[in-house]
């Protein structure tokens, strides 16, 4: 039986320094930063523990993510097709600063792009 792509990633661990890096680029990003320039500490906090959750659920770990979708979560933001390539590039970035390898890399990829229609507006 082979290992979940959580187990591959280091597990709770692994998820972590991937949002931990992906986060910061995400907000310093001069056309993404928007997202993040009223929130306070702990929106942002709350935010990080909600996406390490997601991510640990969706990637076949222990923990259940007990947020709202990500239709829901992102309805209204306005996020546009720019934003999402933006994203995709930051994600990119992270899991190439993180040496994560290219299989890991692809599946996470393919994750990521199933989820578009729920992130960008219309």
């Amino acid at each position: 039986m082979e290992a979940s792509i959580y187990q591959r990633l280091g597990g709770y661990d692994g998820i972590v320094g991937f949002v931990d890096d992906l986060l910061p680029r995400l907000q310093q990003d001069e056309e993404l930063g928007r997202f993040w320039q009223y929130r306070g500490a702990d929106g942002v906090s709350r935010e990080r523990q909600l996406l390490i959750d997601y991510l640990c659920a969706m990637c076949g770990g222990p923990l259940y993510y007990r947020g709202r979708s990500m239709a829901q979560t992102h309805r209204g933001m306005g996020i546009s097709e720019s934003d999402w390539e933006r994203f995709v590039c930051h994600a990119t970035a992270t899991l190439q600063a993180l040496a994560v390898p290219e299989t890991e890399a692809r599946e996470v990829g393919e994750f990521v792009s199933t989820l578009r229609d729920d992130i960008v507006d219309r």
